[in-house]
C-alpha cells in the first residue's frame, strides 16, 4: 500500500505518501489547507497513490454508468473541459450541440412536432436534476389552474409506485409535495396502474411512471395507466398528466420495443426524462427533460439573463456546469446512429438473457423474467435456506446480475418481503454454483420494511 496516516499528539489527522516523500519531506494535514505548496510531481503522486483505492471503474456494473468512451471522444471532452456551458454567447456551437441533441431525444420519443419545428427541453446533470424541472413545471402549472378557478392551491400531491428513485422522494420533499405511493406486493415489484389511478385526485400534479424500474429493471405499463386516466379525467373534469421517468430504460425501447407505447404517442404524457450516462452511453453527468409542447413548460419558469449581451433563456437548477457530457452526447448520437445504438441495446440484452441462466443454478433464487425490461434481476425464493442465515443480498452488475457470498448475523427474517440492496462486484467475484461455502458465509438479503411500501400477498 503506498499510502500511510499518521496521528500527532494534538490529534490532527495527517496524509503521509511513502513514494512522495522524496518530494515532500512533512506530512500533509488531512482537513486543513496546508501552510506551504509543494511541486506538482508530489501533489499528483500523493492523490494518485490514495485513489488506487477507489474501485475500478471498468468493473463497476452495479450503477449503470457508462464507464468507457471511444478515444476520440475523449479527446472531444478534454478539449471542452474548461468550457462553461452557461456562456452560450461565448460558446454557441456548444449550446447549437445541445439543441440537436434535444430535438434527436424528441423525435426519438415521438414529440408531436414538425420536421420545421423546435422541441421543447433542455440537458441537464443527469435525471434528478431532470425530474425536479418537470415537476417543477407540473406544480407551477397546476397552480395556475387552481388559481384560475379560485379553489385551493397549497396542498399539491403526485403518485408513484413505492419502487421509484430517490429523487421523487427529494423532489416532494424540497419542494412541498405530498408524496403519494402505490404499495408494491410479492411478485409484483412496480407501480399498479390502477391502484395509482384510485389515489389520484382534483391536487395530484401529475402521476409518475417509470421506464426501467431501480428495483428490476421493469417496465410500467404506461399505456394501461394513460387509459384509465382518460377514463377518470373525463368522468371528474380533471386533467392529470402523466410523467415518464425513462432514466434507464428511454435509450431502450425506442430500439428494441419500438411498438411499445409509452411516451408522447400517449396524449396524458406531457414530459420525459432520461439519463444520458447511463444507457446513452456518456460519462456522468448528463441527462435530458423534453416536454410535449410549449404550453406544458410554464413561462414564469423561464429565466432570461443577459450578462453577456445577448438574452438568453434558462431554466435549470444550477448555474454554471461543464459542455464536454452535452457534446459526448452529441458525438454519440451522430457517430452510433439508429442503427448501431440497436446493437449495442441488443447486446445488453443477451447478457442480461445469460446473466439469467447462470443465476438459475442456485435453487435460493427465483427469476422473474419480464417481456420487457432493460435489466432483470431475481428474486428470492420462497424456499428458506437451510442454514441459520436467511438474509440475502443482490450484487447487482447492471445487466449481467452477477453475485457474490457475503458475511452477515445469523438473524433470521420474519417476512418473505424484500428489495434488493446494491453492492459492487465484478465478474472475478463471481462464485461457481458448485463450489462449496465455508461455514460463516452466506447468500444475504435485506428486508425493507413495510412502511417503505412492499406488502405481502
Amino acid at each position: 500500500m503506498a499510502l500511510s496516516r499518521a496521528q500527532t499528539s494534538s490529534g490532527e489527522s495527517l496524509i503521509s505518501s511513502t513514494f512522495a516523500s522524496r518530494y515532500v519531506r512533512t506530512a500533509l494535514p488531512r482537513f486543513r489547507m496546508p501552510e506551504q505548496s509543494i511541486p506538482k510531481d508530489a501533489a499528483y503522486q500523493i492523490i494518485n497513490d490514495e485513489l488506487m483505492l477507489d474501485g475500478n471503474p471498468r468493473l463497476n456494473l452495479a450503477s449503470f454508468v457508462t464507464t468507457w468512451m471511444e478515444p476520440e471522444c475523449d479527446k472531444l471532452i478534454q478539449d471542452s473541459v474548461n468550457k462553461n456551458y452557461v456562456d452560450m454567447d461565448e460558446y454557441p456551437v456548444t449550446t447549437e450541440f445541445q439543441n440537436r441533441c434535444v430535438n434527436m431525444i424528441a423525435h426519438l420519443f415521438n414529440a408531436p412536432i414538425g420536421e420545421d419545428e423546435t422541441a421543447v427541453g433542455v440537458g441537464t446533470v443527469g435525471s434528478s436534476e431532470a425530474i425536479m424541472l418537470a415537476g417543477l413545471a407540473f406544480k407551477r402549472k397546476w397552480q395556475n389552474k387552481m388559481k384560475a378557478e379560485g379553489k385551493p392551491h397549497d396542498k399539491p400531491n403526485i403518485v408513484t409506485g413505492a419502487n421509484v428513485q430517490v429523487c421523487w422522494e427529494k423532489f416532494a420533499r424540497y419542494f412541498e409535495v405530498e408524496l403519494k405511493e402505490v404499495k408494491l406486493r410479492e411478485g409484483y415489484y412496480v407501480m399498479d396502474p390502477e391502484k395509482a389511478v384510485e389515489l389520484v385526485d382534483e391536487n395530484t400534479i401529475c402521476v409518475a411512471a417509470i421506464l426501467g424500474s431501480t428495483l428490476n429493471g421493469e417496465f410500467e405499463d404506461v399505456k394501461r395507466l394513460n387509459d384509465l386516466l382518460v377514463a377518470k379525467n373525463a368522468e371528474t373534469g380533471w386533467d392529470t398528466p402523466i410523467h415518464v421517468d425513462a432514466a434507464s430504460g428511454g435509450f431502450i425501447a425506442p430500439f428494441i420495443y419500438p411498438e411499445l407505447e409509452w411516451d408522447f404517442r400517449l396524449p396524458l404524457v406531457k414530459s420525459i426524462n432520461v439519463s444520458g450516462h447511463k444507457y446513452g452511453l456518456v460519462y456522468a453527468g448528463v441527462g435530458w427533460v423534453i416536454w410535449r409542447n410549449k404550453e406544458d413548460l410554464p413561462d414564469e419558469l423561464i429565466f432570461h439573463i443577459n450578462y453577456l449581451g445577448a438574452d438568453q433563456p434558462t431554466f435549470t437548477l444550477n448555474f454554471s456546469k461543464g459542455s464536454s457530457q452535452i457534446i459526448a452526447q452529441y458525438y454519440q448520437l451522430i457517430r452510433l446512429g439508429f442503427e448501431a445504438t440497436r446493437t449495442s441495446c441488443k447486446i445488453a440484452g443477451t447478457t442480461q438473457r445469460c446473466s439469467g441462466r447462470e443465476s438459475r443454478r442456485w435453487a435460493t433464487f427465483t427469476w422473474c423474467p419480464r417481456t420487457r425490461a432493460c435489466r432483470s434481476w431475481p428474486s428470492p425464493s420462497r424456499t428458506r435456506p437451510t442454514t441459520r442465515c436467511s438474509r440475502w443480498s443482490r450484487a447487482c452488475a447492471a445487466s449481467a446480475g452477477l453475485f457474490r457470498h457475503t458475511q452477515c448475523p445469523p438473524t433470521p427474517s420474519t417476512s418473505p418481503s424484500c428489495v434488493w440492496s446494491s453492492v459492487r462486484t465484478s465478474a472475478a467475484a463471481w462464485p461457481s454454483a458448485s463450489s462449496p461455502t465455508s461455514r460463516r458465509s452466506w447468500w444475504r438479503w435485506t428486508r425493507m420494511p413495510r412502511s417503505m411500501g412492499i406488502t405481502s400477498m
